[in-house]
C-alpha cells in the first residue's frame, strides 16, 4: 500500500557521480565523531561523568534526533559502550604504567566502588583487575584490542539509494513499547480504529517510525510508532492515537528484502557508507519505514521494507 504521496519524484540514485569538491566528505564525518569522542575521553582521564547524549551530538555538529543512529553506524558502539571501552582502557593503561592501588585505579577512571570495577573487568576482560596486572603480556593485548573501536558495518554489495522528494501527507499513529508482538498489536489497533470508522478503503500505505534500536535497548523498553495513513481526512477521537503529519520534502530511499531484522543492518550501511559520500546532510526529522508487504500473507525473504532518511533542502545554509 502506498500514500498518494508516495509517488515520490526520484531525483537521483547511488550510482551518480559524487562532486569532486565533496570528496573529503566521509573524512570530515570522521572528524566530527572523533570531536565527540574526544570529549568521553577527556572526562574519563579526569575522572569526571562522561557528557550527556546532547552535549555529544552539539561536539560532532549532528542533530540529536540522528546522532545516536549516525555515531553507532560510523563506529560500530553506541556512545555508550563507547564510554565502557575507554574507561576500561584507560584503567589498564593506569595498571600497566603506575604502581597505584586497584581502588585509586577505579577511582580515577569514575567507577564508583573496587567491587564495580573488577565487575566491568570480569564483564569485558573475562578476568580481574589483579589478574591483568600479573600478566603484562596479556595486559598489553588487551590494551592495543580496546584502543580500536569495532569500526563500522561492511556492506557486500553497493547499495542502491534514491534521493526523492516526497509530498507531505497524514497518517494515524500509535506509540508502543515492545517488540514485533507489541508492534503488531498497535498495527491491531489502528485497522480496527479505521473498520469501525469505515475507513478501510481509504487505507493508503503502512509505516513505522522506530524510535530506538533493539540492538543497543532491551526490546521491552523500545519505543515504536505504529501508522496508517489515509487518503482522506480523519480527526482521532480517542487520545491514544494522534495524527501525525509526515512526508513534506527530501528524502534518501532504501529498499530492504527480507526479514525485519536486517533493517538496523542495513540502516548503519545507509548512514556510515552512503550518507558520508553523498554530499547530503540530514534534517531534523525521524528516519521511518515503509511496509510494502503484509507479513501475514508474504513470504519473510521477500519481504519489502523502505526505509526513509530525511535530508535538507540543498538551498538551506
Amino acid at each position: 500500500m502506498a500514500a498518494d504521496s508516495d509517488t515520490p519524484r526520484s531525483e537521483s540514485d547511488a550510482t551518480r557521480r559524487v562532486d569532486p569538491q565533496r570528496a573529503d566528505t566521509r573524512d570530515g564525518y570522521r572528524r566530527r565523531i572523533e570531536r565527540a569522542v574526544a570529549l568521553i575521553e577527556r572526562a574519563i582521564a579526569q575522572g569526571e561523568d562522561p557528557p550527556e547524549l546532547a552535549r555529544l551530538a552539539e561536539a560532532a555538529a549532528f542533530s540529536p534526533f540522528h546522532f545516536h543512529r549516525v555515531y553507532r553506524a560510523m563506529t560500530g558502539e553506541t556512545s555508550g559502550q563507547t564510554v565502557a571501552r575507554l574507561r576500561l582502557l584507560q584503567s589498564l593503561r593506569l595498571l600497566a604504567g603506575e604502581a597505584r592501588s586497584i581502588t585509586d585505579t577505579a577511582l580515577a577512571v569514575g567507577y564508583q566502588t573496587p567491587q564495580a570495577f573488577s565487575r566491568a573487568f570480569r564483564q569485558g576482560i573475562g578476568a580481574t583487575p589483579s589478574e591483568l596486572r600479573a600478566e603484562p603480556e596479556r595486559l598489553r593485548r588487551e590494551i592495543a584490542r580496546l584502543a580500536q573501536p569495532p569500526g563500522s558495518a561492511a556492506s557486500s554489495a553497493p547499495l542502491r539509494v534514491e534521493v526523492v522528494e516526497v509530498d507531505p501527507f497524514q497518517v494515524l499513529a500509535l506509540r508502543v513499547t515492545g517488540g514485533y508482538p507489541q508492534q503488531n498489536h498497535g498495527y491491531g489497533r489502528l485497522f480496527a480504529w479505521a473498520a469501525e470508522h469505515e475507513r478501510m478503503e481509504q487505507l493508503s500505505g503502512l509505516y513505522g517510525v522506530p524510535w530506538d534500536d533493539r540492538r543497543d535497548v532491551a526490546m521491552a523498553d523500545c519505543a515504536f510508532d505504529c501508522m496508517i495513513a489515509l487518503n482522506a481526512p480523519f480527526e482521532p477521537e480517542d487520545e491514544a492515537f494522534r495524527r501525525v503529519p509526515m512526508g513534506g520534502g527530501r528524502y534518501a530511499r532504501l529498499r530492504h528484502v527480507g526479514p525485519f531484522d536486517g533493517l538496523e543492518a542495513l540502516t548503519d550501511a545507509l548512514l556510515a557508507q552512503w550518507l558520508p559520500d553523498s554530499g547530503e546532510r540530514l534534517r531534523d526529522a525521524p528516519l521511518h519505514h515503509e511496509y510494502l508487504d503484509d507479513p501475514d500473507e508474504t513470504p519473510e525473504a521477500v519481504l519489502r521494507t523502505d526505509i526513509y532518511l530525511p535530508l535538507r533542502d540543498p538551498s538551506d545554509a
